[in-house]
This record gives structure tokens, sequence and C-alpha cells, in this order.
């Protein structure tokens, strides 16, 4: 399923539930606040799109986006962004609260809304579109030698760079910046966004916000408008359960540890039949980390190379490779990890390497090597169940066998019928030498 259709299915469901919520009744010419914080995916995008319908709907003199994100999918980021430019209702989008970001996606958001506002402390940039995997390099000469070119890199590099002007020239903010956030992922900070014409105004607070938009005047879809906000009542528009639920769930991170989680609860109900929870978790995990792939886009080769190493991580504990299946599977995890979100031209999603990779591998590596060095140490110990746990064993002559005879054997609490090459009278002390079938043989051992 391709990203626009999978970005299409989940809008939908997002959409009939965001829809099922009633609106409460407000004066017209409030100010509609919605909050995003967090990656930029199908959730947060339809909670923006129907933030802007339902200020809309209500008359209000405003919608303010309150807005904090590393940034997140392109397909997502597009459709808020057609929203905001059709909007009827002027769109400001508040780069808050203080230390928030509009990195990446966040950028084309926040040049693309009528106002656009930081408060002191954020910063906004880095815009350039992030993907080592999936790209179609070719090679290129240069005179000198030959350089590979990341085609589909710069497929997007320059769809991205030409979209971020096209918006900055409709809002008559600095071009120039805009594309060189795409092109060579510069940020800045709110005052220095200011000054470059990125920005419209600084303000700390809602209230001192209010106060400078006082009186500007927009240009909507329906013509100018003049603002008037600075006694204007507020209603704050929340995500839905689903749609928090969805939100959440849309994280690389989320996803990753859902899927290995998921596994390994099935893993523990194979290997223990009868457990149950661990099976009923892991089936949970599991199918919450598939819907996340059905939500983001993902690398075939990133996730083959993450199930690989799941897969190497379990033979270790049936075949014995001294380990050597063992480090691949740790290897093919963290490479599977890092591509598996890595794909060009559709996010800058990634998983976090060191803070959430790295511990979810190395706990998942752990309890595989104490499943192998358990197994490893069950396979050396001596047999203690069924007929060859017999084997060695030491008990007494029940009656005198002769030579090549046969007779009766006291051995761990049962008696037995005995044949010995070897005399041995009745009490001597005898040890098992070889099980056949329901008789053994034995041999004499001396008293002591």
């Amino acid at each position: 399923m391709s990203t626009a259709a999978r970005s299409a299915l989940i809008a939908l469901a997002l959409s009939g539930s965001f829809a099922g919520a009633p609106a409460p009744a407000q004066a017209a010419g409030q100010v509609v606040v919605i909050q995003v914080e967090g990656t930029i995916n199908p959730a947060s995008s339809d909670y923006i799109q129907r933030g802007i319908a339902l200020a809309a709907e209500e008359g209000a003199a405003a919608l303010l986006l309150e807005l904090d994100t590393p940034g997140g999918l392109v397909a997502a980021t597009k459709d808020i962004i057609r929203a905001i430019l059709n909007a009827d209702v002027p769109v400001v989008v508040y780069v808050a609260p203080q230390g928030a970001w509009a990195g990446s996606a966040g950028t084309f958001i926040t040049l693309a809304g009528h106002v656009a506002a930081m408060a002191p402390g954020t910063s906004i940039g880095a815009a350039h579109p992030v993907g080592i995997g999936g790209g179609d390099k070719r090679d290129e000469g240069d005179g000198e030698g030959t350089k590979g070119r990341d085609v589909a890199g710069e497929k997007a590099e320059n769809l991205l760079a030409a979209y971020i002007e096209s918006i900055a020239k409709q809002r008559e903010r600095n071009v120039e910046w805009a594309i060189k956030a795409v092109r060579e992922s510069v940020a800045v900070t709110a005052d220095r966004a200011l000054e470059l014409g990125v920005i419209d105004l600084i303000a700390p607070n809602r209230r001192a916000l209010f106060e400078q938009l006082e009186g500007r005047r927009v240009q909507t879809n329906v013509g100018e408008v003049t603002l008037a906000v600075r006694d204007a009542p507020v209603q704050l528009v929340v995500m839905t359960p689903f749609q928090r639920f969805m939100h959440v769930l849309a994280s690389p991170d989320v996803a990753v540890l859902l899927m290995m989680a998921g596994l390994l609860g099935l893993y523990v109900e194979f290997t223990n039949p009868g457990i149950v929870l661990p099976g009923v978790i892991g089936a949970a995990c599991l199918i919450l980390g598939l819907i996340a792939l059905q939500i983001l886009p993902f690398s075939w080769l990133g996730l083959i190379l993450f199930f690989l190493g799941l897969g190497l991580l379990v033979a270790e504990v049936f075949v014995a490779s001294f380990g050597v299946l063992f480090a691949a599977g740790i290897i093919c995890l963290l490479l599977g990890g890092t591509m598996i979100f890595d794909v060009p031209q559709v996010s800058d999603l990634q998983v976090s390497f060191w803070s959430v990779l790295v511990p979810a591998v190395g706990g998942f590596a752990l309890f595989a090597a104490i499943v192998v060095f358990g197994v490893a140490r069950s396979m050396g110990r001596r047999q203690t169940a069924g007929v060859e746990e017999l084997m060695g064993m030491q008990g007494r002559a029940e009656t005198a066998i002769a030579a090549g005879g046969t007779g009766t054997v006291f051995i761990h609490g049962e008696y037995w019928t005995a044949q010995t090459e070897l005399a041995v009278d009745a009490g001597d002390p005898v040890e098992v030498t070889q099980v056949e079938g329901l008789q053994l043989r034995v041999r004499p051992r001396a008293r002591g």
C-alpha cells in the first residue's frame, strides 16, 4: 500500500472519529486554539485540518496553532499546508512554548501561516529531506573522477525547495532563507528569524501575542481580514482519544519498541506453552506495531534486516555457532532499526539510535544471551530423567549373580533384572554400565 493510500485511510478514520465528537457552542469572534506537540503525521494532520474547519464553522476571529515539532511526514505536512493556504479564517502559527522548535516539516507549516510567530528561546529550520535508504544512486563524471549522485534525494530536495519557495513568496517572507532551510538545513533562533523576515513577530506568551495581533491585516481565502483578538474568548480544541492514540502510535520509536516487545512475548509463549499472558501481550504489541507500519512509511530493506536480526538471535538458541549468529543478529537489528523508517521523499522520521534503539536491542540481546546460556548449561548436564539417567548409578546386588548370568539388583529405589560379566555376591555394590530395554548391565564395585 502506498504512503498516500495509507494516509488517506488513516485520515478518513480519524475524520470520522473527530466528527463524532460534538463541538461546543461558542460565541462568534472567539479564537480557536489547537496544540500540536510531536511528529507531524496523519493524526496531527487531521487534527489541524478539523480545527481549521471548526474555526470557520464557528465564525472564529482566528485559529491559533501552537506548534512544537521536530518534523514528520511530507504527505501529512502537505495536507496541513493546503488547508492553511485555503483557510477562510486567519491561521496564526505560534512556535511555543519557550524551548519549542519548528524543525523540518514545522518550518513549512510556520511559513504557511497567515501570521508566523515564535516564543523567545525557540528555533526554526533544518528542513532538508532526510534519508539514506531507498535512494537511486548513479555515477556522474566530473572531469577529475567519478562521484555518486543520489537521484532520489535530489528530486526530493528540488521538489521541497520549490514548494517552500512558493509558500514563502505567497506569504511575503524571506524566500532565500526558506530555500536554504531545505537545501542547506540552516536553522535560526527566534530573534534571528525575525531579523531575516522569516516570521512576523515574537511573543513570550499567548496574551502578548494577542496584543501584537490586534489590528493586523491578513489576506485569507475570502479576502482581507483585520484581526480583533485582544479580548476575544479562547476555545481550546483537543485531540479525541482515538487521535491521541494514533498520534502516539505514529512514532518510529514506539513502533520499533512494540514490534520487539511483541516478538519477545510470542517467543516466551512458544518456548513455555501455557503461560498465556506473555503470548497475549506479545500478540497485542505486534498487532499495534503492524498498525504503526501502516501509518508510517517504512523501508522493506530495513524491515527485513530487523526481522532477520531477531531470527538470528532465536537461531543461536538451537545452533551451536559459538556466538557468531548472536553477533550477526545484533548487527542486523541495529542496521535494520536505523533504516526501517529512513525513507527519502516521504518523511524525516527516524528511530532514536542511542536513546531507544541501542537500549531496546541491548535488552533483547541480554534476554537472548540468558536463554542461550541456560540452554547450553542444560545440554551439558547429565541426564536427570528417563531410563538414561540410570547410567553410572550405583546400587547393590539382591541376589548372587554368576559370571555371564542374570540376577536382581536394587538401583535408585527399584528392583531391576541385571546381567554381569563378573560374578557378584548378594549384597555386593554394583554400578550400571548399560541399559538394554528393561534389563541392566552392571559391574561389581569395591566396598568403600
